[in-house]
């Protein structure tokens, strides 16, 4: 999967933050995360579905049955997370919201499942629910 990531991520940033092929059309940003164990910096391309000033992105890890770790090292982040949408490296707000404990999972997941049109293919293979996280940037 990295080096798949690591595809997408040069092509980002090739192109200011505006990608082709199957993601035309489609807002995609970059979140820098530290991992929880090793604080080493992660870079994860994930389609952000944008709601209401914010973005909704989803651990959906493309229907694997685990979910991404970005998820849970997002959820030990203590403060605003570095984002990169378009050509721009901003400082961003988040909140990890799952099915079953945040009441506001159905409708956000719903945004992001209406916006991605390969959500369907990936709740196919799995059993899971996924988590989304929402991103806000600091204005």
């Amino acid at each position: 999967m990295a080096s798949f990531n690591d595809t997408v991520i040069e092509d980002f940033r090739a192109h200011r933050g505006v990608l082709g092929g199957h993601w035309e059309g489609k807002t995609v940003l970059l979140l820098h995360i530290p991992g929880r164990k090793s604080g080493r910096v992660f870079v994860n391309p994930l389609v952000a579905a944008p709601d209401n000033g914010s973005y909704i992105v989803c651990g959906s890890a493309g229907g694997a049955p685990q979910e991404p770790q970005w998820v849970a090292n997002l959820e030990a982040v203590d403060g605003p997370v570095t984002i990169e949408l378009g050509a721009d490296t901003l400082q961003a707000r988040h909140r990890v919201v799952r099915p079953g404990r945040d009441d506001d999972w159905e409708r956000l997941y719903g945004v992001w499942r209406d916006y991605w049109p390969d959500a369907a293919g990936y709740e196919e293979k799995t059993d899971r629910k996924f988590p989304v996280a929402v991103i806000t940037v600091r204005r």
